[in-house]
């Protein structure tokens, strides 16, 4: 598994502190809602040039890791 905080950092200072690719003002969320839109990684690249491709599995894997938690979003059967 990556270790998705090796690639990401959040400064007050930039995007409201919200958390970004480190090197980039791009916020994971971004990254993750474009893939959730069915955007590809070379259409996320293309869109956000300042991306490498290892922010891309690094917002997967944060995914993943919260998709773990069972306490953000516990589901309740209908």
């Amino acid at each position: 598994m990556i270790e998705w905080q090796a690639h990401f950092t959040s400064d007050p200072a930039i995007c409201g502190g919200q958390l970004c690719a480190m090197g980039t003002r791009v916020p994971v969320t971004v990254i993750l809602d474009s893939l959730a839109e069915g955007a590809s990684r070379e259409e996320i690249r293309r869109s956000y040039p300042t991306l490498a491709p290892i922010h891309i599995d690094a917002a997967l894997a944060y995914a993943a890791e919260l998709a773990r938690e069972e306490s953000l979003l516990p589901l309740h059967p209908a």
